[in-house]
């Protein structure tokens, strides 16, 4: 499977800031783990229900999770990050 190209949607970038340090980390290593396997079982992908659903999401930790939708089979938008309450 080749590669998975990311871009960062305006919300997500400040979202992203405003998180701690440490979380920040620990996005970077899931992207990492993504960019070359979006469905690794680490990540816990998933298919989102209703107004999302066009949007997925994988987890970053037991609490926080990224929101995203796929452009093509091999590049991705991330649109959120967030606890389990931005599906809300």
């Amino acid at each position: 499977m080749p590669s998975v190209t990311v871009s960062y949607s305006r919300a997500f970038l400040k979202k992203l800031s405003r998180l701690p340090q440490r979380l920040v980390g620990q996005a970077q290593e899931r992207e990492t783990i993504f960019r070359e396997n979006p469905f690794d079982s680490r990540l816990e992908t998933h298919k989102l229900h209703g107004e999302d659903r066009d949007a997925w999401a994988f987890s970053i930790n037991r609490r926080y999770r990224i929101k995203f939708v796929f452009l093509t089979a091999t590049s991705a938008l991330f649109l959120d990050v967030g606890t389990h309450d931005m599906y809300r």
